[in-house]
């Protein structure tokens, strides 16, 4: 199955067919410039111990808080200085979302991958937009939508002459404020011929349970990306903070900083494996 999957880098981050397991690890929200350098720091260490390829991620702009009220980042001007800054200094890959089309264009200029939030995941305009950037394109498969349908946006982008395309599974809904992972999804998703990643950490996210926000249960974390690594997924996707408890957006489904080396410890093991039995 490895050798369908289109191959190409992102920085240093090389994904795709054969490639080692990569993460894209970051806060959900740049809370703040020294939050966001701290956090990228300690990730960019962490990374460098264990030889781990890492994209840091974090958003300018949450958009689609569950309430009005919600903190929802520094804005696009003040949020892409600080991923600018996070970049220079640190050599990382930076990954960022858009939610307009308009968007795009000064997202690119700093970031390495556009990524296309779930619930946007049918937005022609803004996919064929993202595609345009010639940066690789994340594209969050969402809630509402089975694997299968995934080719529709996949190819939305691709006819933009951009083949450098991500998809990620995130969990489907599963009645009302819970989502599941169906496993299959990732060998489906796989067919479409482009690396495939596992968000985590929203995955197990309770959308709107606590009213104007959400939960979630973080001690799924760890064994549902055991599993989909072994399902061989191309990359893990995992927010994380220091003090999810604290954290000012997505805090209960974060995984906590002082995790993040063992369990990618862990996966790795899982990956290599998984990777030798292709290879047979």
């Amino acid at each position: 199955m490895s050798e369908k999957i289109r191959k190409f880098s992102v920085g240093k981050v090389e994904m795709g067919r054969g490639a080692p397991l990569f993460f894209i690890a970051g806060p959900c929200v740049i809370e703040s410039e020294a939050h966001a350098m701290k956090m990228a720091e300690r990730l960019a260490a962490k990374a460098s111990e264990l030889r781990v390829l890492l994209i840091f991620k974090a958003s300018y702009d949450k958009a689609n808080r569950s309430s009005a009220s919600s903190f929802r980042g520094p804005g696009i001007k003040e949020g892409l200085r600080i991923l600018s800054a996070i970049k220079k200094k640190f050599g990382l890959a930076i990954l960022t979302d858009i939610h307009e089309s308009s968007q795009a264009a000064p997202a690119a200029e700093v970031c390495d991958v556009i990524q296309i939030p779930a619930f946007l995941c049918r937005q022609t305009d803004l996919l064929i937009a993202a595609g345009k950037t010639g940066r690789a394109v994340n594209i969050k498969k969402g809630q509402f939508v089975s694997p299968w349908e995934m080719r529709n946006a996949v190819e939305k982008i691709a006819s933009t002459g951009n083949e450098k395309i991500i998809v990620t599974e995130r969990g489907a809904s599963f009645g009302y404020q819970n989502l599941v992972v169906d496993m299959r999804s990732f060998p489906i998703l796989r067919g479409l011929g482009y690396p495939v990643v596992f968000d985590a950490t929203h995955s197990v996210q309770l959308p709107g349970a606590e009213g104007k926000a959400s939960g979630g249960r973080p001690e799924f974390i760890e064994p549902l990306a055991r599993a989909a690594v072994a399902a061989g997924v191309d990359g893990v996707f995992m927010e994380v903070h220091d003090n999810p408890a604290k954290a000012l957006s997505d805090g209960a489904n974060a995984l906590a900083l002082e995790k993040f080396a063992p369990l990618a410890q862990r996966l790795m093991k899982i990956a290599a494996m998984v990777r030798e039995w292709e290879q047979e």
